[in-house]
């Protein structure tokens, strides 16, 4: 068994024997507004089971609404955030098939994912509105709040999947390849 020698190793501390790292700048003005949107609720999500925490274990007297609150949020943040992985292109994806295709041939099928992928979100768009019309009397089990809010979450969600899809599609045929067919590169190659 090998021992390091932990004085070798590169210097953690100054020699005034304080911590020294510095950061690099945060730059957040790439956010969009998704993820700042599933941020938002993501935290409310965090203070809402806080709440039920909270109330359960220190009071002994649990909130009965926080439970469904906290499961329609969790809803909310898994809609909204869908979408910032359609604009990171980081779903799972298959890409073993486009390495054995001829070019041509693997161009032609990524255009049809690009447009499959927008026609199903879009579709998904459409089937909330129709479910949200028919639900539009209804309210949440606990919380005298329209259940419309949540589907309307997820509305949001799946509309911005589908401009994203559009968005990433557009860069795919501008590029002239996607990652499918390469996926050494990332949404950042222009």
């Amino acid at each position: 068994m090998t021992t390091i020698d932990i004085d070798a190793l590169p210097k953690v501390m100054g020699d005034d024997g304080q911590f020294h790292a510095t950061d690099q700048a945060v730059d957040l003005s790439h956010t969009t507004l998704e993820a700042w949107v599933a941020l938002g609720i993501f935290w409310l999500l965090g203070a809402t089971v806080f709440y039920q925490f909270f109330t359960r274990y220190v009071l002994n007297n649990s909130a009965s609404w926080t439970e469904e609150i906290a499961r329609y949020l969790l809803i909310g943040t898994v809609f909204v955030g869908a979408a910032i992985g359609v604009a990171k292109n980081n779903h799972i994806q298959v890409d073993l098939l486009y390495r054995y295709l001829p070019r041509a041939a693997a161009r032609v099928l990524s255009t049809v994912v690009d447009v499959l992928r927008i026609a199903f979100f879009a579709v998904m768009a459409v089937l909330t509105v129709q479910m949200m019309v028919k639900m539009s009397g209804q309210m949440m089990t606990i919380v005298d709040i329209p259940i419309n809010v949540l589907y309307g979450v997820c509305l949001f969600g799946l509309v911005m999947m589908a401009l994203r899809s559009v968005w990433v599609a557009r860069l795919h045929w501008r590029r002239g390849y996607s990652m499918l067919e390469r996926p050494e590169t990332s949404m950042e190659d222009r």
